[in-house]
């Protein structure tokens, strides 16, 4: 009897909403947009025949697609063994001044090649100022670090192990280290051709090591690869609004979702306890004021905490940030010929989204998380 009432009930609202729309002028979020009734039949076209996408004037952006293939799919015999002598030594905490933190230890593999915290833990549990981003499909980033003060891997390799609060090593001393370990002479003989062990040599194998970092396929490229059943009605929904009302494209676009550009979101806690200017600290230009780089969005939903600071730890919250048009700071009196006061990226405007199109964008952002893959510890020369 309690189970007919609550399907009578369901069935109540059902009715009542539908007399609603007829009586009373209620409109569904989607009424005003022309695709609503055939979002999936439209996003099973080409993606040449999509709706425009809703980019402001000036943005140069790429169609969203299915998931490239990384550079090293298919290594070549003389990549191989600096792809294995790099994986070794990603994980090897020896190249640390303790002897006790690895690359492996903010990125890990079992946690989508980030660590979970807000912020990362380093040398003597001394807390980063930053979030650890993800190394997947890291082989795309023009410039690496939130900052972007690196311009390739293999520069990138030298900051954490050089840093006083993360690895604090010292790559001057490091290869003398592992040269004294005897079993990494085959290993880099068989990469190099001898058994030398140099900074460049180190950073050469562990950034190519990393560029064999790349997601799994997801749902949206089962989708775009003609599996049209591979995304939920609220995924496809969520996909439309990523593009067009949200205006997501602005920054996160092409088949791993980035523009590979930096921009202020509102996030620099200017004259506050968490200050944080972004690029400015590496380039000095006050354009650069609180810039940090745009994340690829590709298995988001597995790498939270999200932000340069570890922010937020939900996904609502972060699109309810977005949705209010992120914090747009007024200058005080005081700041008012403050050049370093930070602006808000003009791209960021409020978006009036509904609950349900928000919960409809996450189903999207679902869509293009993928199970994660496992990789084990290498067994470490001796």
């Amino acid at each position: 009897m309690k189970k007919r009432l609550i399907i009578l009930s369901g069935f109540a609202v059902l009715v009542s909403t539908c007399l609603l729309s007829f009586t009373s002028g209620y409109k569904p979020w989607f009424e005003n947009d022309p695709y609503a009734d055939s979002l999936r039949a439209v996003y099973s076209q080409p993606s040449s025949q999509w709706p425009a996408p809703n980019v402001s004037a000036g943005v140069k952006w790429l169609e969203l697609d299915k998931l490239p293939e990384g550079p090293l799919k298919n290594p070549t015999a003389q990549q191989q063994p600096v792809i294995a002598l790099g994986k070794v030594l990603f994980f090897d905490p020896r190249l640390s001044g303790s002897g006790q933190i690895s690359c492996a230890s903010c990125h890990v593999p079992d946690l989508n090649w980030t660590d979970g915290r807000e912020r990362a833990l380093g040398h003597d549990h001394q807390t980063g100022q930053r979030n650890t981003p993800t190394i997947f499909n890291v082989w795309f980033a023009k410039k690496l670090f939130w900052d972007g003060r690196s311009n390739s891997l293999e520069d990138q390799v030298f900051g954490p192990v050089n840093s006083e609060i993360e690895m604090h090593g010292d790559m001057a001393v490091v290869p003398g280290k592992i040269e004294q370990i005897a079993g990494y002479a085959p290993l880099f003989t068989a990469a190099f051709g001898d058994a030398h062990v140099t900074a460049d040599r180190i950073s050469g194998a562990i950034a190519m090591f990393e560029r064999t970092v790349v997601s799994r396929k997801a749902d949206f490229d089962h989708f775009m690869s003609g599996k049209k059943e591979a995304m939920s009605d609220a995924a496809v929904r969520g996909l439309h609004l990523f593009r067009t009302k949200a205006g997501c494209m602005n920054c996160h676009n092409g088949p791993l979702l980035t523009d590979n550009e930096f921009h202020n979101i509102g996030l620099t806690y200017y004259g506050r306890e968490y200050e944080d200017l972004g690029q400015y600290n590496i380039t000095k230009d006050a354009n650069d004021v609180g810039k940090f780089k745009t994340p690829g969005l590709r298995d988001v939903i597995r790498t939270r905490p999200w932000m340069h600071n570890g922010l937020f730890d939900n996904m609502e919250g972060v699109l309810n940030m977005y949705n209010a048009g992120m914090p747009q700071p007024k200058r005080k009196p005081e700041q008012v010929n403050d050049p370093l006061f930070p602006k808000t990226d003009t791209l960021l405007k409020k978006l009036n989204l509904s609950k349900n199109e928000i919960q409809d964008i996450i189903a999207w952002l679902n869509s293009i998380t993928a199970e994660p893959w496992k990789m084990r510890q290498p067994e470490l020369p001796k």
